[in-house]
């Protein structure tokens, strides 16, 4: 193991980070994404310091094989966009950069400041940008090249001991950005580990702090959920810390009313995250349909709409009026919500042909009956 220092006012040695390194941390070099080392190794080329980080170097120590593997660097956005010329600056406010190899696309940051908080927009040092991360073992970077992993926040051990646990503040974390309140029971749902007591009253103590956050962002967090594989564990810890009434309060207040309700949503959330682990490329309907389909189910008698033949094309404009108030804030694609909405009525036996000025540009086709997934 060896040790980054600094100086203090003083001019004495101070410890900074610990460096951990390949036969300590045992990340196997073929864990990392070629096309990320070539990221980082041009990088270095050009004079930049650069690393990978953040939940790619979680899921590297534990054992896992990263969805995606994010890169910090000290190059400034321009200069990034001059290196790649398969990339794009994104972002107004906080600017970044897409690299992109076939349909990868690797972000790559700018080390951020803290003389604005948390949330600032500022370049800073990549010992700023540490404190910037919301939890320790999101705060870890990785030298791909000297395959090392430097650690500022004790966050290799937080992960071997199974504790999520903030950099920022308490006081501050949640206020600065109420979405890390979701992200915390994400990471306690998807890595087994635990949030401590007092993380957690803070997070219920807090949670009225989402009510301001604008649904694109609301919206994100819900598909990164149900996208996730684990969102009945998600679902789970956010109705634990009252989170789950801000992403999705028709539903919730449908749980806490109706216990049949609340089995069979639940049950067709372990359906979904089954679904989604043996089906990779499911469109984003077919995953959506789990989360409505029980609310449809209660909408109307449906076998008695059947039998009456009632006015398909008015029954399912309704429908879809109803399952959009039901998943707001959340703001799917609107042909993905009317997918997942004639999956679920074909499961129902409801043959259903959209009406010709319902909406513009969406198939005019008769669903027939269907199986459940």
């Amino acid at each position: 193991m060896l040790i980054r220092y600094s100086t203090d006012q003083k001019g004495r040695p101070h410890q900074k980070a610990v460096i951990y390194t390949k036969d300590e941390h045992t990340i196997p070099r073929d864990k990392i994404d070629p096309d990320a080392y070539f990221v980082v190794s041009k990088l270095r080329g050009e004079g930049f310091d650069a690393y990978i980080v953040g939940g790619a170097v979680r899921d590297l120590i534990v054992g896992r094989t990263p969805k995606d593997f994010d890169i910090v660097t000290s190059a400034t956005p321009s200069k990034i966009k001059k290196l790649f010329r398969n990339s794009r600056i994104i972002g107004r406010r906080f600017r970044l950069v897409h690299v992109f190899f076939g349909e990868k696309i690797f972000e790559v940051s700018t080390f951020r400041s803290i003389s604005e908080g948390s949330v600032g927009n500022v370049f800073g040092t990549m010992d700023e940008d540490v404190q910037r991360r919301d939890f320790s073992l999101n705060a870890l970077y990785y030298d791909p090249i000297k395959e090392q992993v430097i650690d500022y926040v004790h966050g290799v051990e937080d992960i071997r001991h199974r504790i999520i646990r903030p950099v920022i503040p308490l006081d501050r974390i949640f206020i600065e950005d109420p979405v890390r309140m979701l992200r915390a029971v994400k990471y306690s749902a998807t890595t087994g580990c635990k949030l401590p007591f007092s993380v957690r009253r803070k997070i219920r103590k807090s949670a009225h702090l989402l009510s301001p956050v604008s649904p694109s962002r609301l919206t994100e967090e819900m598909l990164k959920i149900l996208n996730s594989g684990h969102a009945y564990d998600i679902i789970q810890e956010a109705l634990s810390t009252d989170l789950y009434m801000y992403l999705q309060p028709s539903a919730c207040a449908m749980l806490y009313a109706d216990r049949r309700f609340e089995s069979r949503y639940m049950e067709h959330l372990k359906e979904l995250d089954a679904y989604v682990s043996s089906h990779h490329n499911a469109r984003l309907g077919e995953k959506l349909s789990f989360l409505i389909y029980d609310f449809i189910t209660n909408l109307t008698d449906w076998k008695q709409e059947v039998a009456t033949k009632s006015a398909a094309g008015e029954l399912y404009t309704r429908t879809w009026r109803e399952c959009r108030n039901f998943v707001l804030p959340m703001n799917p694609q609107r042909t993905e919500l009317e997918f997942a909405i004639r999956t679920s009525l074909k499961k129902l036996g409801v043959g259903v042909r959209i009406p010709k000025n319902a909406f513009s540009g969406r198939e005019k086709t008769t669903q027939a009956p269907g199986q459940k997934h």
